[in-house]
């Protein structure tokens, strides 16, 4: 299960992934309970890092990771508090895709309406951007992405004097297609997802985002 949350005054966002062998656990009612109890502890204590979630208090006096073990000796199969991100801003907006393989939180820099701030953490889980914009890319995926179109431009018999240019170009249509400023908006195709976040407060930035998915 994947579940994302949001604290009362909107500030705070956490992912949990919990993981199971098959579906038939995955469905089990004392697994989702630990999976959402696990969730409730993580937005209310905002731990650094999962390996800080595992030694929470999960009730009296046993830990979350003690009771994933428990349940692993009652239930008979391998569970993994596998995953666990958080976003504190001025607003965060979750999204939790029905069926709990696929969540995502997305910070903004102002308040944005509920309907506005969804459709922009459904954009993520739908899209899978790899970085916010293109200053964000790894240095690695952009020499790989440049080498791709090198390659490929060289097995077309492309001019080598047109090699670099080609590749520039490939990069181009993957910053655009997977960096979440510059993809389209999946609502309307004519803008960008800065376009639209523009078009609601030409102010508003995002500053971050999670997107956990399972299989």
């Amino acid at each position: 299960m994947v579940l994302a949350k949001t604290s009362a005054d909107g500030k705070k966002g956490i992912l949990v992934a919990v993981n199971s062998e098959t579906d038939f656990v995955a469905r089990n009612a004392e697994f989702a309970a630990f999976a959402e109890a696990v969730a409730a502890t993580a937005l209310d204590k905002f731990p650094a890092n999962v390996d800080s979630l595992k030694a929470l208090p999960f009730s009296g006096s046993i830990s979350i990771n003690d009771k994933l073990t428990e349940l692993i000796g009652k239930i008979g199969e391998k569970l993994e508090l596998s995953r666990f991100e958080q976003i504190q801003t001025e607003k965060v907006v979750a999204y939790n895709h029905p069926g709990n393989k696929l969540a995502t939180i997305v910070g903004f820099t102002k308040t944005i309406s509920d309907e506005a701030g969804r459709n922009v953490a459904m954009q993520i889980a739908a899209m899978a951007p790899v970085s916010l914009d293109k200053t964000d890319v790894p240095q690695a995926i952009i020499d790989s992405e440049l080498e791709v179109g090198r390659e490929l431009a060289r097995k077309e018999g492309k001019p080598e004097n047109m090699i670099e240019k080609i590749a520039q170009g490939k990069l181009n249509k993957f910053y655009s297609e997977s960096t979440l400023l510059n993809q389209e908006y999946i609502r309307d195709g004519k803008q960008t997802v800065s376009q639209y976040l523009a078009s609601i407060d030409k102010d508003l930035k995002v500053t971050g985002f999670k997107r956990i998915a399972l299989g």
